[in-house]
C-alpha cells in the first residue's frame, strides 16, 4: 500500500541540494508487471493536487495493475527534479512543460515526460481590493521569481488590463514603461512564499500557483483574476529519467493517470475548476 513521506526544503538547504545535483543515477528498469506481485514505484509530487491524485490511483487502481505507489511529497519546485536526477525517485509529478524545459536546459537533466494530466489555473488574489480595477498606479504586485512562471504571471496581468504587449518570454526586469503604463512595482519571491506576501498590507495583488492556492485552503473563486483553461499550455505531467524509458511501472502509471477514473476523480474533487483534467 501507499507509503507517504513529506520533504521540506527551503533557503540554504535548497541551495546545497542544487549544488549537489549531478547526472542520473543507475536506474532499474522493470520489464513487466504482475498483479499478484505488485512492483513499487517511487513518485515525487507536490502535496496538492498531485499527491492526492496519486493517492487515488494507489488506493483504487494500482494494485490491480501490478503497482504499489510510494509517494514522496515536496513543498518546493527545485528538489523533485534533483531527486529524480539522482535516482531517489522513479518519476515525479508536479511540473508543466515550460518549467520542465527550463530545468532540462538549465540543469542538464536527461528527462522524458508524459502527456498532460491536469491544469491548475494561475490566479491573482488581494487582501486589499475587491476588484482588479481598484489596483492603483504604482501598485505593488507579488510575483514568482521563477522565469517560466513569471512570464505566465505577467500574461495574466495583461489579460486583466494591468500590462500591455507582453512578450512570450516576458520578465519583470525587461518590462518597458510602455508595457507597464501603471508603473506597477513587482516584488519577486519564491513561489512557495507568495502566500506570505498576500498577507502583507502593502501588497496590492499576489499571483499564486495552483498547488499553493489549494494548500492555503483558497479557491480560484476567491481570486480577482483567473487564468483561462482554453488552450492552456501549463498542464502538469509525469516525468522520468530517459534511462527509464520502457519501464513497465512508468508506462502503467502514465496509463492510469489518463484513465476515465482519474478524470472523474479530478472533476468530482475540484468541481469549481481549481484543478481541471487536461483533456
Amino acid at each position: 500500500m501507499r507509503k507517504l513521506l513529506t520533504l521540506t526544503i527551503t533557503g540554504v538547504a535548497a541551495s546545497l541540494a542544487l549544488s549537489a545535483c549531478g547526472g542520473s543515477a543507475d536506474t532499474e528498469v522493470v520489464s513487466s508487471l504482475d498483479p499478484a506481485n505488485p512492483q513499487t514505484i517511487t513518485v515525487g509530487a507536490s502535496p496538492q493536487p498531485h499527491a492526492r491524485i496519486l493517492e487515488f490511483v494507489d488506493e483504487n487502481l494500482a494494485e490491480d495493475a501490478g503497482l504499489d505507489l510510494e509517494i514522496t511529497e515536496f513543498d518546493d519546485y527545485t528538489t523533485p527534479n534533483i531527486a529524480l536526477s539522482d535516482g531517489d525517485l522513479d518519476a515525479n509529478y508536479f511540473q508543466h512543460l515550460p518549467y520542465f524545459e527550463s530545468q532540462v536546459e538549465g540543469q542538464g537533466y536527461e528527462f522524458a515526460h508524459g502527456e498532460g494530466v491536469h491544469i491548475e489555473p494561475y490566479a491573482a488574489f488581494s487582501e486589499q481590493h475587491g476588484d482588479v480595477a481598484e489596483i492603483p498606479e504604482g501598485g505593488r504586485i507579488a510575483i514568482t521569481n521563477d522565469p517560466s512562471n513569471q512570464a505566465r504571471a505577467l500574461t495574466l496581468l495583461q489579460d486583466a488590463g494591468l500590462l500591455e504587449d507582453i512578450a512570450e518570454d516576458a520578465s519583470v526586469l525587461a518590462l518597458s514603461d510602455e508595457q507597464n503604463p501603471m508603473g506597477l512595482e513587482f516584488i519577486e519571491n519564491q513561489p512557495e512564499l507568495l502566500l506570505n506576501d498576500l498577507q502583507d498590507p502593502s501588497v496590492d495583488l499576489a499571483i499564486i500557483n495552483g498547488n499553493y492556492i489549494l494548500d492555503a485552503g483558497l479557491s480560484t473563486t476567491d481570486a480577482l483574476v483567473v487564468e483561462s483553461l482554453d488552450g492552456n499550455p501549463y498542464a502538469n505531467f509525469l516525468a522520468w529519467n530517459t534511462a527509464s524509458e520502457g519501464d513497465a511501472r512508468i508506462d502503467k502509471l502514465e496509463e492510469l493517470l489518463h484513465s476515465p477514473e482519474v478524470k472523474a476523480y479530478i472533476e468530482e474533487q475540484w468541481p469549481s475548476g481549481d484543478v481541471a483534467p487536461a483533456s
